[in-house]
């Protein structure tokens, strides 16, 4: 475990994990080993993701980055998206409208400074038999769910890539936020299909081309 005092400190303070009890139990050095994300005072440790995965992020964050900046956006890795005290999440790609401001805001950067979250998800293995149920995309450490948080938070853009070994299956959705807090689809791409939008900034991506 990445605790300073083992894993009997994720029991103990279950339910009461804040930002101050995460900056003096959790070794800051050793971040990078694990995503930590927080629900409702709730600790959820989860491994980062195989190096494929990384090599998705990175090419989307790549792609973002020119268009991101022209309209005076931008694009971070993983950040500390923190909506309170006591939740946080880790986007995959984090775009920012407004730099934090603070050292505090570089460490935990308010929500409302996000103009668009981007999660990255698996699918999973295709079922044994052929009349077995297909399997749902995976990737949503349980009982974090990224997009409803943003929701409700007023981010008002959010992506959603879902990866597959098979680069023609892999799909990329972009939701805008409404008016009464929900999702509405923006915008769907599959394999070579390009993901084009003009909001929140010029995209412009095919979800197959994001693996080598």
């Amino acid at each position: 475990m990445l605790l300073t005092r083992g894993a009997d400190i994720v029991g103990e303070l279950d339910g009461r994990w804040s930002i101050p009890r995460a900056e003096r139990h959790l070794r800051v050095g050793e971040l990078a080993g694990a995503r930590h994300e927080c629900v409702d005072g709730r600790l959820v440790v989860s491994p980062f993701p195989p190096a494929t995965e990384s090599i998705a992020m990175a090419s989307l964050a790549s792609a973002f980055v020119p268009a991101a900046e022209a309209t005076g956006r931008h694009v971070f890795g993983r950040v500390n998206l923190t909506f309170s005290a006591t939740c946080w999440i880790q986007p995959d790609v984090t775009v920012l409208h407004t730099l934090p401001a603070s050292d505090e805001e570089e460490r935990w950067v308010p929500a409302a400074l996000c103009v668009m979250a981007v999660e990255f998800v698996r699918r999973a293995s295709p079922p044994a038999r052929r009349d077995a149920a297909p399997q749902p995309a995976t990737g949503r450490a349980e009982g974090v769910d990224r997009r409803r948080r943003c929701a409700e938070a007023g981010v008002p853009w959010f992506l959603r890539v879902e990866l597959d070994r098979r680069p023609q299956r892999m799909t990329a959705e972009l939701f805008r936020r409404t008016d009464g807090g929900g999702w509405a689809p923006a915008a769907r791409a599959v394999g070579e299909q390009r993901l084009r939008v003009r909001d929140p900034f010029p995209i412009d991506f095919a979800p197959a081309r994001l693996l080598p």
